[in-house]
């Protein structure tokens, strides 16, 4: 390989000429962040906000009952609510009594950032599960026996109907504490956005970072009555990246197929956007050159070249058929907004060969549309004609 190819490479980001949605509520610009800086181009649509419930009735009157009669068992689900909990106990002056239940029960972490949350606090967890999974910490209840015994836990923002149902169908008192609520964003318009750019391969993936998060999007595609239509969306096209296997269990009810990091942090989550993305990608050698379609742009010889949404739309539209001759008329239902008039492709068509600085990459077929040029050794008499 050249050295002139090898250093054009090594330019080209693992995410670079990639759209990415982000639908989380919580560490939305850490993420951000990190994906572009890795190339790809972000678009941030919080699918839920969080209300912390300091002044909530409800969080008093659950922590008043368990300081006056505590707990066997504290099940801690996340870290931002287990803090919260503390923190308005703090504020009712009654932070101390909280804490000193607390040290006498066994505590459960759902995972690690709970755990760190609940040693800052001056306590100490007695099990926490591998898999970060309720279902896990539910197991562990059932088979150890909760029968006449109290539980208090600590909800993270929607009810959790099946977990409660079984732990007190087994003989348990369950005391549930609501720290905060998920609720639908105050402006809902970057989530419809995200929504029509996935039904139009506007973004290559939507990254998920909690169960509520994945099935407020979806929830809000079915009141727009585009649910079917997004998830074929992710089926075909969009890449639906979760950071955990909690996280994709609601798009996994509609039989979204979901991709999840083996550790479940927003670190390794990139790194599978880095590694998924580029992979979905066929390189095709084209008159010479060596050609990758990304979602905004082209690797053409290892080197990145921006190209126009029209012009990503002709080649997508191109290498269905590689090496096939596309009818203009089929490449102007390609186009996004073209109308009728086939000028439009061979506008769009002239923007893209500019692009790329490769104009022989698409032969013009006289009277008939264009084709990818196929190198000689892969454009066999099936290709040509």
């Amino acid at each position: 390989m050249p050295q002139q190819e090898q250093r054009q490479e090594t330019d080209v980001r693992p995410l670079d000429g990639f759209a990415v949605g982000v639908t989380a509520a919580r560490r939305a610009e850490e993420l951000g962040a990190l994906l572009r800086r890795r190339g790809a181009e972000v678009t941030h649509a919080p699918a839920l906000r969080i209300v912390p419930l300091a002044d909530d009735d409800q969080l008093l009157a659950a922590t008043r009952e368990l300081i006056g009669r505590a707990p066997d068992i504290v099940v801690a689900t996340t870290a931002i609510g287990f803090r919260g909990w503390v923190e308005a106990a703090e504020g009712w002056g009654l932070g101390e009594p909280l804490l000193a239940t607390l040290a006498t029960t066994e505590v459960l972490a759902r995972g690690p950032k709970v755990r760190g949350a609940i040693r800052a606090a001056g306590l100490t967890e007695r099990w926490s599960p591998a898999s970060e999974s309720m279902a896990e910490v539910l197991q562990r209840l059932l088979d150890q026996g909760v029968e006449g015994r109290r539980l208090a836990l600590q909800l993270h923002g929607e009810p959790q109907p099946g977990f409660l149902e079984a732990l007190r169908a087994a003989g348990a008192e369950v005391v549930e504490v609501p720290v905060y609520r998920w609720m639908p964003p105050a402006d809902i318009a970057p989530v419809d956005r995200l929504i029509d750019a996935a039904l139009v391969r506007g973004v290559d993936a939507v990254t998920f970072t909690s169960a509520p998060a994945a099935a407020s999007f979806l929830r809000r595609a079915e009141e727009r009555a585009l649910l079917e239509p997004l998830l074929d969306a992710f089926k075909r096209h969009v890449l639906a990246a979760c950071v955990g296997p909690v996280t994709a269990l609601p798009l996994q009810a509609h039989d979204v197929p979901t991709r999840q990091p083996e550790r479940f942090r927003l670190g390794p989550l990139v790194q599978l956007l880095c590694a998924e993305l580029p992979a979905r990608v066929e390189t095709l050698p084209v008159a010479g050159h060596r050609l990758e379609i990304r979602g905004r742009a082209v690797v053409l010889d290892g080197a990145l070249r921006p190209v126009p949404p029209a012009g990503i739309a002709l080649l997508r539209a191109l290498a269905r058929r590689p090496g096939w001759v596309v009818p203009r008329a089929e490449l102007l239902r390609a186009l996004p907004g073209a109308g009728r008039d086939e000028h439009a492709v061979e506008t769009a068509m002239a923007r893209l060969r500019t692009a790329l600085g490769a104009p022989a990459v698409v032969q013009t077929v006289v009277k008939r549309g264009y084709r990818l040029a196929l190198d000689p050794a892969l454009d066999g008499p099936k290709y040509g004609d």
